[in-house]
């Protein structure tokens, strides 16, 4: 892995090309002019020690200098080696309803959207915690395990939609089951699980849920999206409204927030209801919520920091400078006579 910090400075290298056109252009008109007005003969008569060889080389260190100078002040940056770092941190997963019901728009723009907002929100405000990330309609499915990877968790949770899972319902007890193994220790004392839902579920009125949320032993805080009135659930083309959902007496299907339901679920874990209306309310009381949680210690491994690495360019840079002053137009006496670079007649 590599880092370039000013990658500004690239534009420095421009000066190469120019310096080329203008050292042939000025080689040229040099070779005219003294063709004009004096013979070859003469000149070397005139001007024996004269080199034809080292203005290249001269060039040519100079065009070193300058490139290894610019790539300096781009500061490349290496760090490769990884190393274990403990960090101290809450192990969050967040359980987001995909049935149908939540795409009612009695909360803007509709409750998936919100519940989307509301966890990428306060994914923003952690630091040292990790997060996974559930859907669950009819079942539940696994979608992102337990990470610190913050932007990884985000673009899993855009991509979920209600088309994800072929069966529909709100399986809040499959959620539950499912989250338990999202978590590496099982007697850990940090465990949260946010369920995000309407509460619509009427298979979880069949089971006994306080005992199962009390089993868990996880702190399960449940966000209510949409209103007690309820909504129609829309059907969409083109994100044009045809028709609403319909039973199977041909009426129209008033989905509404069970807040009863999430309440029930949250009591029995130690836990909170929220009311999901208010994305920034809702984020500052999980936030207080969460600095008051006992922190876990665990591993993570991390890229050490990049380290600088333009001081080797800066004295390559150097070496190409001095040399660049140290050669002289004039031939050197004994190259001259080992004659390397032909330059006797």
């Amino acid at each position: 892995m590599y880092q370039l910090e000013e990658t500004s400075y690239f534009y420095i290298l421009l000066i190469i090309p120019i310096m080329i056109i203008g050292f042939l252009f000025l080689k040229t008109w040099k070779k005219n002019i003294q063709k004009k007005y004096i013979s070859e003969n003469l000149l070397q008569f005139l001007s024996p020690n004269i080199s034809n060889f080292k203005p290249r080389i001269k060039l040519l260190f100079l065009i070193l200098f300058i490139l290894f100078s610019t790539i300096a002040l781009v500061n490349p940056k290496i760090g490769t080696e990884l190393k274990t770092v403990k960090r101290e941190g809450v192990d969050i997963v967040f359980a987001l309803d995909v049935s149908k019901s939540m795409l009612a728009e009695d909360i803007a723009p509709n409750r998936l959207e919100k519940a989307k907002r509301i966890v990428s929100e306060i994914i923003n405000t952690l630091n040292n915690d990790r997060v996974g990330v559930i859907a669950y309609a009819a079942t539940a499915l696994p979608i992102l395990p337990i990470t610190d990877d913050y932007s990884t968790a985000k673009t899993f949770l855009q991509s979920l939609n209600t088309d994800m899972l072929s069966s529909q319902g709100t399986a809040i007890v499959q959620s539950i089951n499912l989250a338990q193994k999202f978590y590496d220790d099982e007697d850990q004392t940090n465990r949260v699980l946010f369920i995000l839902s309407d509460g619509e579920d009427h298979e979880v009125e069949r089971q006994n849920l306080l005992e199962l949320a009390e089993r868990s032993g996880i702190t399960i805080i449940t966000i209510g999206l949409g209103s007690v009135k309820g909504a129609p659930i829309p059907i969409k083309e083109n994100n044009i409204v045809k028709s609403y959902k319909k039973d199977e007496n041909g009426d129209v299907v008033v989905t509404k927030l069970n807040t009863q339901l999430l309440n029930t679920i949250a009591n029995s874990s130690r836990g909170i209801y929220i009311e999901g209306v208010n994305t920034e309310l809702v984020v500052e009381e999980i936030s207080k919520r969460l600095k008051e949680m006992d922190k876990k210690e665990f591993e993570s491994k991390q890229f050490v920091a990049y380290k600088d690495q333009f001081q080797w360019f800066i004295s390559f840079a150097i070496l190409f400078l001095s040399l660049e002053l140290l050669v002289f137009e004039k031939k050197t006496y004994w190259v001259k006579k080992l004659n390397l670079f032909n330059e006797k007649n």
